[in-house]
């Protein structure tokens, strides 16, 4: 029986730019405040001394601009794009900084779609990163795909809700990461709880939460639970979130990937 080798998808990095770690943020479905947590991993690792970007590749439904207050549009040449970076340094591409008006739909098919996230790859001047982090659009799609196929993951962390239909979803990134032999950082429980602003008493928003067990079960590592904050979500409204006074709770997530 011979032998058919595997097609190889890749393509290649801006020949301007140098990514040292490229990582993937996930979720099994939308409304988990995915893009939050991308924003506060990428104002926590610049805060820490990494040069860090942002490629939002929910092209639908981009949110990166808005989170840091980004006004103004990407800038190009004949051959290659320019991101925008952040009031903190923090380079951003977003199918927002493209258009002509940011609240003009993007009605394009999958595969269109795909190829434009590729370009943010491949045409793109990211200049010297240690961290590239993606914002994936939700679920198990042609943008996930394409991007595990043809970028280069490190590895991706998992964004989730304390929802009863939590361990199905987080069950479909871990199992499509595999399939794609991405490594799964581990998972982050976003909106685990609130604190009563009066007497600091922790509320199950949500219901009880399960992710320390599905954790467990699934052989990843947790990351974090993250309580439901109004102020960043004011922040994020703002395009502030660079303001975030306290990013400590992110310090096992900037411990994994240190590590890489």
């Amino acid at each position: 029986m011979v032998d058919i080798p595997k097609p190889n998808f890749k393509v290649d990095l801006n020949p301007l730019s140098s990514v040292k770690k490229v990582i993937g943020i996930v979720s099994g479905k939308g409304g988990v405040g995915k893009s939050t947590v991308t924003s506060e991993i990428a104002v926590a690792l610049n805060r820490s001394g990494k040069k860090v970007g942002i490629m939002d590749a929910d092209i639908t439904g981009p949110s990166i601009p808005k989170a840091f207050g980004i006004t103004e549009k990407a800038r190009g040449s004949e051959e290659y794009f320019y991101p925008v970076a952040t009031q903190q340094g923090i380079d951003v591409i977003s199918m927002n900084l493209l258009l002509e008006n940011e609240t003009d739909p993007v009605i394009w098919r999958g595969p269109v779609i795909a190829g434009a996230v590729k370009q943010f790859w491949t045409d793109v001047v990211w200049g010297d990163k240690d961290y590239l982090l993606i914002d994936m659009p939700p679920g198990t799609g042609d943008v996930p795909l394409t991007i595990f196929q043809s970028l280069p993951i490190d590895g991706i962390i998992i964004v989730t809700s304390p929802q009863d239909l939590v361990s199905m979803v987080v069950e479909k990134a871990v199992n499509m990461a595999k399939m794609m032999n991405v490594d799964v950082l581990g998972v982050i429980e976003n909106y685990s709880y609130l604190l009563c602003p009066h007497c600091g008493e922790r509320i199950s928003v949500f219901g009880e939460s399960h992710i320390k067990e599905i954790s467990e079960e699934k052989n990843i590592d947790l990351l974090g639970q993250l309580p439901m904050n109004p102020e960043i979500a004011k922040l994020m409204d703002q395009g502030k979130i660079e303001n975030i006074e306290n990013t400590d709770q992110l310090n096992k997530v900037l411990d994994v990937i240190d590590r890489l």
